[in-house]
């Protein structure tokens, strides 16, 4: 999970970039990158961080130009050095800046066909270098001294035809323009949107209408699966859509916890899709817990509160923010290595006595993924003084890993993984414990946007829209990304810094 954004606009769009990125912050706490082009030159900043502790006056000042792209990331593979920081650069052909938010799940085929037959290094263990070293060969082989929209379209599709898996990509061209595209399921977002300046035209692409809407940018159209929006050096707008394109299929998780509740993703706004989860749990809960007691509904901060708030509603329940989120703590879940998960969590929510002591409680959570944060946030409440501890999920029970760009890829770190409910509650010390219906929480979204019927699915049933994902593939995944894998690298990362601080 990243964020991105790039502008083509007609005067200086550094600050632009930097307010749209700081919209999609929640998308990734790593990294942050800003690279803008100007004069037959690209000027390009970046670092591990927030875009608060990567940018400055200074070396802001220096991203000169009015076209740009910007991208914060969380690591989905690889370690988290500076070095895996996008944008990435490569300067032939003509010279590429390259964003991406997603994952592939073919990188070994086409690592060995870079090497073997294009004839191109990669310095970093990112899929997005092989991605942009992909496009960057795709357009070599079309031999123009300046391309034209039908040589970036073919590049393109060249790209979805060696590429598989989830991705949307933003890539500045020296002297050609600005390149948007998404994969052909349209797994991972991206919007488009355009503003009037002075009487000229502005153009936006990025992961969430928010980062739009701050730049004063109105929404067009979300990216089809498999199209290529192409803007040319003199703003000329040029579109295509892959004729190997599938039907939609964006993530589920999205709409569940990664995107922010004021953004509209596929026509759908998050916010009302979450409503819509609340109220269809709340007659779950009916149903199946009809002589469960239950005094209050706390909501765990903060993407679940919609959603509890439409549960308290239906049940006639008392809502209370019982839990005092510290805005200064990152997402637990992306954060690399049990240990360090377990510790952030107390630092990231403090209860409030008085709302939970001879109370049976209700937790309302979006989703449990690893079962750290759900776990130790029980023991609080309990501590407390709540006579019983109740947990409701507004997603299903996540068993699947994530392919397509999400850090939950080792099987074995989901909590879910081959328990029953009843076991999973007696696992994180829950009295009892339901989940949302997966065609529930589908038709929650498909009720805000009718034209939205299909998704991926693949955490919570295992179906792989893409159909590339086997058994064989997802051992190999784990091995490679578990926590012990992870931890490995943070300790060669720092050896390494140590090295060069040496040096």
């Amino acid at each position: 999970m990243c964020g991105i954004v790039g502008v083509f606009g007609h005067s200086p769009v550094s600050q632009t970039i930097y307010e749209s990125l700081s919209m999609l912050q929640h998308r990734g706490q790593d990294a942050a990158g800003i690279a803008t082009y100007s004069r037959e030159k690209f000027y390009l900043e970046k670092g591990n961080g927030l875009i608060t502790e990567v940018f400055h006056a200074g070396n802001m000042a220096r991203l000169l130009g009015d076209m740009g792209v910007g991208h914060v990331r969380y690591p989905t593979a690889g370690c988290a050095s500076v070095a895996e920081a996008q944008p990435f650069y490569v300067n032939s052909p003509y010279g590429i800046v390259f964003a991406h938010n997603g994952n592939l799940t073919n990188v070994g085929d086409i690592v060995e066909g870079l090497f073997e037959t294009d004839m191109r290094h990669l310095n970093t263990t990112s899929d997005s270098e092989v991605m942009l070293n992909v496009f960057a060969h795709a357009l070599t082989r079309r031999g123009a001294v300046k391309p034209n929209e039908y040589d970036i379209f073919a590049a393109v599709e060249e790209v979805h035809r060696r590429c598989k898996g989830g991705y949307a990509v933003i890539a500045l061209v020296a002297n050609v323009g600005m390149v948007a595209f998404r994969d052909l399921h349209g797994i991972r977002p991206l919007v488009f949107g355009t503003r009037e300046v002075g009487g000229k035209t502005e153009y936006m692409v990025a992961s969430e209408s928010v980062a739009l809407q701050v730049g004063g940018f109105k929404i067009d159209h979300d990216l089809a699966p498999g199209e290529v929006i192409f803007i040319n050096m003199e703003g000329e707008l040029y579109s295509h859509v892959s004729k190997l394109a599938h039907e939609k299929a964006p993530c589920l998780f999205e709409f569940v916890y990664l995107a922010r509740p004021d953004s509209v993703l596929d026509g759908a706004s998050v916010y009302q899709a979450r409503i819509h989860m609340g109220a269809k749990l709340a007659e779950k809960i009916k149903r199946e817990w009809k002589d469960v007691p239950i005094d209050v509904v706390v909501p765990i901060p903060s993407t679940s509160r919609v959603s509890a708030q439409e549960i308290a509603t239906r049940l006639g329940l008392p809502y209370r923010d019982a839990l005092v989120r510290n805005r200064y703590v990152g997402r637990t879940f992306i954060m690399p290595g049990q240990a360090i998960r377990k510790q952030s969590i107390r630092r990231k929510l403090n209860p409030i006595p008085h709302v939970i002591e001879g109370k049976n409680v209700l937790l309302v959570d979006d989703s449990i993924v690893r079962g750290n944060t759900i776990r130790e946030i029980i023991a609080m409440v309990r501590e407390q003084g709540a006579k019983n501890v109740y947990v409701a999920s507004a997603a299903p029970p996540v068993r699947w890993p994530n392919v397509y760009g999400i850090d939950m890829p080792a099987r074995s770190e989901l909590i879910a993984t081959g328990k029953t409910v009843d076991e999973l509650a007696e696992n994180i010390g829950a009295d009892k414990l339901i989940f949302q219906e997966l065609d529930d929480l589908k038709d929650a979204i498909t009720e805000v946007c009718p034209g939205l019927t299909h998704f991926d699915t693949s955490v919570f049933d295992g179906h792989y829209v893409t159909g590339d994902v086997s058994e064989e593939y997802l051992a190999t995944l784990e091995q490679q990304r578990n926590d012990a894998a992870k931890q490995t690298e943070d300790v060669a990362s720092q050896i390494n810094r140590n090295l060069s601080a040496q040096i």
